[in-house]
């Protein structure tokens, strides 16, 4: 499904949305390296005004919590997220009114707590994240705010593909970078594959 056609469901979906001045939140998860970033930049695109994504990636604990506790190694596992401050997040979006959300900084390898505003604005939320259909709370309470759920499905080899050229594009070796990818990354992508519920719209790619 392209961005186009999934942005047209949304508004079939969505209905009157606009007179009864509701949010329609839309979760698009999927494993690391699928493209759930890239998909959910084109989603709003498509959606234009008074939508915006929301990642999930904000709530990755601080490399110093990971430190303390052993779990550095195993950045981007469900562990080792802030999953209950995440699910309150979506609480408070489904709720309405302005939310602040914070947002990860790649490039500083760390989150920024309040970097960001939801507003009355914003009508359809496009949430992104691994973990969103995992099955286990506190993720799955999280399940009945999404008004419509996406996943996107890519094939292992093709995950390790994207997830190697990741590293090396943040200037990892080859040896690193192929290292971090099968030991973390790719074992994490097993476990959304595994432990996700059925979204309703699958999107395969690969």
């Amino acid at each position: 499904m392209t961005p186009a056609a999934l942005a047209d469901l949304i508004r079939t979906q969505a209905g009157s949305l606009h007179e009864t001045g509701g949010r329609f939140i839309t979760a698009l998860a999927g494993p690391p390296g699928a493209g759930k970033s890239t998909l959910a930049a084109a989603l709003v695109a498509e959606l234009g005004a008074g939508a915006r994504v929301v990642p999930m990636d904000g709530f990755h604990y601080d490399n110093a919590v990971l430190d303390a506790r052993g779990w550095r190694s195993r950045k981007g596992a469900p562990h080792t997220f802030d999953a209950h401050g995440f699910a309150h997040l979506v609480a408070r979006l489904r709720a309405g009114g302005e939310v602040a959300i914070p947002v990860f900084d790649r490039a500083a390898d760390l989150a920024r707590a309040g970097a960001d505003l939801v507003t009355d604005a914003d009508r359809f939320l496009v949430i992104e994240g691994n973990y969103l259909l995992l099955d286990a709370e506190p993720w799955a309470a999280c399940r009945a705010a999404y008004d419509l759920t996406v996943f996107i499905d890519v094939p292992v080899p093709e995950l390790e593909r994207r997830l190697i050229r990741r590293w090396l594009d943040h200037g990892m070796s080859d040896a690193d970078a192929r290292a971090w990818a099968l030991s973390n990354d790719i074992p994490n992508a097993r476990l959304v594959a595994a432990q996700s519920v059925a979204a309703d719209v699958v999107i395969s790619q690969g």
